[in-house]
Formats: structure tokens, sequence, C-alpha cells
């Protein structure tokens, strides 16, 4: 009973900080406008606890890594992937969190990120697992798609260029610096996503949303060609 009382009081003590770090990142991501908003991160979140629930991993770490794991992210921050996990490290501190807790909340962000098509993103934690396949699994279907055409459009990028040859990439710099077309992403990154899952449950979720960004690449060069 003693150990049952133990677990209950650390649940509520996430808990909690579940409830402040939601308060912050909701202020601090509200008005972004690549596609990395509030709204991205709650559903990341939701599909986070989702294949927690499904995977028997820590639904409320699972949560927590969510809300955190854009919280300085590279793309904001001249590439640094360290910005994330010192931001994360510098508000759970400031919130009172113990540092076993800061320190897997620290690697659960440093772990999520896609680096590159050559570059492999393993992960050390069923927690980190849960949020990688939950942030992968926003970044394609049709919200991944609208997503997308977002953050290439508030960087300039064009829609799509006949001549571009997407990449693979096979470092991060060389992933992070390359300004090609939006079409071109879905071959760099959006593509390869679907076997990139970690878990059971996210490779489950994740066909139906590759398989609806197929029929639509499909129908954008019938569409580019004006064969329909």
């Amino acid at each position: 009973m003693a150990s049952l009382t133990k677990n209950n009081s650390k649940m509520t003590e996430i808990s909690e900080f579940v409830a402040l770090t939601e308060s912050k990142i909701r202020k601090d991501f509200e008005n972004e406008g690549t596609g990395h908003d509030w709204w991205h991160i709650d559903r990341v979140r939701n599909i986070a606890v989702t294949i927690a629930k499904a995977e028997n991993a820590n639904i409320r770490e699972a949560e927590l890594g969510a809300l955190l794991h854009d919280i300085a992210d590279h793309k904001a921050h001249n590439n640094n992937l360290k910005a994330g996990p010192q931001a994360t490290e510098i508000w759970l501190e400031s919130i009172a969190a113990p540092e076993d807790l800061i320190k897997r909340m620290s690697a659960l962000v440093s772990e999520i990120s896609f680096k590159g098509a050559k570059v492999d993103t393993p992960v050390s934690s069923l927690e980190t697992a849960c949020v990688q396949d939950a942030d992968r699994l926003d970044a394609i279907g049709a919200l991944g798609i609208a997503r997308a055409f977002s953050f290439g459009g508030a960087h300039s990028r064009l829609l799509h260029h006949p001549d571009f040859k997407p990449t693979q990439h096979e470092s991060f710099s060389a992933y992070a610096t390359d300004k090609g077309p939006t079409i071109a992403h879905f071959y760099e990154k959006l593509l390869l996503l679907k076997d990139r899952m970690q878990t059971k449950t996210g490779q489950r979720m994740a066909e139906q949303r590759h398989q609806f960004m197929e029929a639509y690449l499909e129908q954008f060069f019938a569409e580019w060609d004006g064969l329909r």
C-alpha cells in the first residue's frame, strides 16, 4: 500500500508540472505562424497520450514531453540542437521539478527531431518513442500537408520546381540548411516517416495518413501537368 501511495503521489506531482507547462507553452506558441503553433503541440500531446496508453508507457511523462518537444525548436534557434534540451532544463528547474524528471525530459526533447533521411534518430525511452511518433504523425496526412505548405510559405519556399531533385541528406547540417521547394520536402522527409515509427501503435496510425499523402501528390502532379 505504501508503494501505491508513493506512485500516486508521483503521478499527482507530474500532473502539476503538466498543468504549469501547458499554460506556459500555450502562451508562448499561440501566435506562431509556421505550423509549429500551440495547436500542433496540443495535437502531438493528444496523439502521444493515445500511443502511451496503447503501449503501456508512462502517460503523464509522455504528455509532459509532448508539451515540451518544441520549447526551443532548432529551426527557430539557428539549428542549435542543444537549445531545446537547455530550455527544457531551465523551465523545469524553475517549477521545482525533480532532477531525475528533468534529465528524462531533456533527453526526450533532444531525441525527437528528424535530422535527415540517412540520419538515425534512436530513442532512449518508451515515452520518447511515443512523443517522437506523435510528432511525426502530425507531420503527415492532411494536417502534415497543411503544415508543410505553411512552413514553406513562411520561409519563402517555392511550392514546386520540376527541375529540383530531392536529396536524401546524410547529415543534420545538410538537412537543416536545405532550402528546397515544399514538394521536395515530401520526398526528403514526409514520405519516409511511416517506416520510421518507433511503436506498433504509431505504425498503425501512420498507414492511412501516408496513403493520403500519396493520393495528394498524384493529384498535385496531374494538376501541375494540366492533366486534370
